[in-house]
This record gives C-alpha cells, structure tokens and sequence, in this order.
C-alpha cells in the first residue's frame, strides 16, 4: 500500500485547508523523480536501508489504522506495540534497535524535524499519509530515554468524533461554547481525550457559525474545514508560530472571539490565558491534572509564590468552568472504553474558594451544585455503573469516596 505525499494542490480550496505534516520531506528524500501531480522532487533518492525503514514505519501506521489502535510505541529493546482499546500490543516479537528506530523517525518525519532530532530532546509535530483513499493523520512525539531516541504516534480520527459517540452530555457542551467569555479548561491525564472534546467543542462552534476563532495547538491534529461562517484560523506551535504564549499575544490582534490554547504548562502562557479572558474572549484550553481542584492548584503554582493571592482572585474572576475526563475500562465483552466527567462550574461558593485559596471547599461546592450544572465524578460513576457500562469493581476504583459509592449503589449479583 503506498504511502505518498497529501501536499497537493486540490487540498488547499478554501474549503479543504492544507494538511500540515504531510510527508512530503519524506517522499523528497525517498525518490529523486517525481512527486504527486509530476512536479520534480529536490534531494537525491533514500538508500535501500532508509526506503526499508520507510516501509515498515508507514507499514505501521497503516496496521494501526486497520486494528483500531489509538497508538504506536517505537522504544529500543521492545517490539513496535499498538494500544488497541486501551491495551499494548506487539506488533511482533523483534525488539527494536535504536538505529531503526531513529531511521523510521527520519524516513517519515518533516524535514524541519530531522534538523533538530539531536539538539532537542522533546518535540511534537503530525504526519499524514494516504490510505485506502483516506487521508489519516498522526500526531507524532519523539523523546529520548536513557539517550536513545523514542517515539509515540497517536492516531487521529479521520472525523472529529460526535458527543454522542464520545459519551460526553450535548447540553455541557452547549453551555461550554455559549458562555461569552472566561476560561473553560479541560483536565485529565494524558490519554484521557482532551485534544478530542476540544476539537468536538469547536466543531460545534464551526456549525453554528458566525464565529471568528483561532486555535493554537502542538501539533494541530484535527483540521477543521471550512463549513459555515464561522472563520477557523488553525495556527502550529513550532510552524507557525513560536510559543502558545505567542500564539495567544498575537492572536489577541487578530479579532477572535474564541480562541482555543492546546494547553496551559507555564507561567507566561496562564497569564496571557487570565488577560485575554479578562478583555471578553472566550478561551478553551487544557491542563495535565486528574480533577476540577487540582486544575486550580496546578494554575496558580504555574505563578511565584508571591503572587498567589494575586492570581488566585483573577482566577476566581476568568474561571468559568473545569470538566474533567477518565477514559475507563468498560464490562466484560465491550471494547470501547468509557468517558467519566467531572464538571465544575464557578459559582459564588467556588469563587470564594479559589479566591481565598480554600481548595477542598471546591470538591464539597460540586458535590451541592447539582442544581447550578455540576457533576461530580461519583455521581457519574454512579450512572454509568446503573447503565451497565462499568463494573462495580471499576466504579469503586475511580471513585473519589469509593465507601460511599458502594453504599448509594449496592454492588449487583
């Protein structure tokens, strides 16, 4: 099955955005011919050891795609491993040597990738291929452990993902999109489908139209095509810009009314992140935390501690909302895991809690607010536990009070 180049002319209308990360370095240094549509390639072709790796890398990518996995996993001394349905699976029982892993990277990576594999320990960037007609991407990180090169590919849906499909409530995420301004984060740990109910909120977003938005994301996963009159300007850490700090400073020009920031991990970032929901945009971003309380810690701690107070009380004023997420293991005989939320909204008794750095009073605030939107991860556990969609057992270890669960909910025979 080949895989070539998806740069191509018919993908740039300004319905079709280009596809970033699109192999096309790769296929440069591959072939020394010609490329899709004819036009001559620049560099001389890729030796055989580099077309082999080529192949198996792309021979990867398509496995993944056919067996549903969500990732690759190319670490020397292990065998090339997908997850499928929340589970590592090799590939086959040869264990990788650095130098194949590092020629896959170089076989398939952007050119601008390959420059800094050595001086930069850390990077992300997408890659897209063809196949079976499709175009799929993956968004790709590269690291290094115990010095040798590793990478991770997460494989991106051809579509971005409807509510109903990702378990999570329509009407959250209408009152998510539909406030007018402030900062809505969505947690979770890695793996926890973040980056997805981001491109889902701002596919709602681009339906109803009407909107001018701007998203800054590491790498850009899902593109958004042009289906309405709302105007998505998708823009690259790395590409097409330098920093989410940047892309946040000078998004702000650029008449936004919503902006989605892929994450929060630094001080610059979460302040630029406070100003711009403090001057009437609505910004949609991410954090690495397990919980709606733990967001708010891990934000102000991104400050010196000197300024706490100071942050804590704008963050009580900019917040408006926290959902967190749990992929969990479905019952027996399903597949596909199970979305658990937790869902804060910034009421007077949460503000007053993160204003005066009152943390735990945040957990009781969403058990009580049932009536102003609130879910607690308990309450959901609940549901879905009532639904059959989890076991006992598996409520009971995601549960915040797992005595209390199993009190409210007796387990079944």
């Amino acid at each position: 099955m080949r895989a070539d180049s998806l740069a191509s002319s018919a993908d740039t209308g300004p319905c079709n955005p280009p596809w970033p990360g699109s192999i096309q370095g790769a296929y440069d240094r591959r072939t020394g011919t010609s490329g899709p549509g004819g036009s001559r390639l620049r560099g001389p072709p890729m030796s055989d050891v580099m077309e082999t790796s080529y192949r198996r890398a792309t021979g990867l990518m398509h496995s993944a795609v056919e067996r549903e996995a969500s990732d690759i996993h190319l670490v020397p001394g292990y065998a090339p491993t997908l997850r499928i349905h929340g589970r590592l699976v090799a590939v086959d029982d040869h264990p990788l040597e650095e130098a194949e892993v590092r020629r896959m990277v170089e076989a398939v990576a952007p050119d601008a990738v390959i420059a800094r594999l050595d001086a930069q320990k850390n990077f992300d960037f997408s890659i897209a291929l063809e196949h079976e007609g499709t175009k799929r991407r993956f968004r790709a990180n590269v690291f290094y452990s115990h010095s040798q090169l590793c990478a991770c590919l997460r494989v991106v849906p051809v579509q971005i993902p409807t509510f109903e499909w990702m378990g999570f409530p329509r009407e959250l995420a209408s009152r998510l999109v539909h406030m007018t301004n402030g900062l809505v984060i969505i947690t979770g740990v890695t793996g926890s489908g973040k980056t997805t109910t981001l491109a889902a909120l701002i596919n709602l977003l681009n339906q109803e139209g009407g909107l001018r938005v701007l998203t800054v994301e590491e790498p850009v996963e899902y593109v958004h095509p042009r289906i309405s009159s709302t105007m998505i300007t998708q823009r690259e850490v790395g590409r097409d810009v330098d920093s989410f700090y940047d892309g946040l400073k000078y998004g702000l020009r650029q008449d936004p009314d919503v902006i989605q920031v892929g994450e929060i991990r630094d001080r610059e970032t979460a302040q630029m992140a406070l100003s711009a929901a403090e001057t009437g945009h609505l910004i949609l971003t991410t954090m690495h935390t397990k919980d709606a309380k733990g967001a708010v810690t891990r934000f102000v701690d991104l400050f010196p501690h000197e300024a706490h107070d100071d942050v804590r009380v704008q963050l009580s004023l900019s917040l408006r909302a926290v959902v967190s997420q749990h992929l969990l293991p479905p019952v027996e005989g399903q597949e596909k895991r199970v979305l658990a939320l937790e869902a804060m909204f910034v009421n007077q008794p949460v503000r007053i809690g993160i204003r005066f750095g009152k943390i735990d009073s945040i957990e009781s605030a969403i058990q009580t607010g049932r009536r102003d939107g609130m879910l607690s991860l308990d309450d959901h556990l609940s549901q879905l536990m009532s639904a059959g969609r989890i076991s006992v057992e598996t409520a009971r270890r995601w549960a915040k009070d797992p005595e209390a669960l199993h009190a409210a909910m007796p387990a079944r025979g």
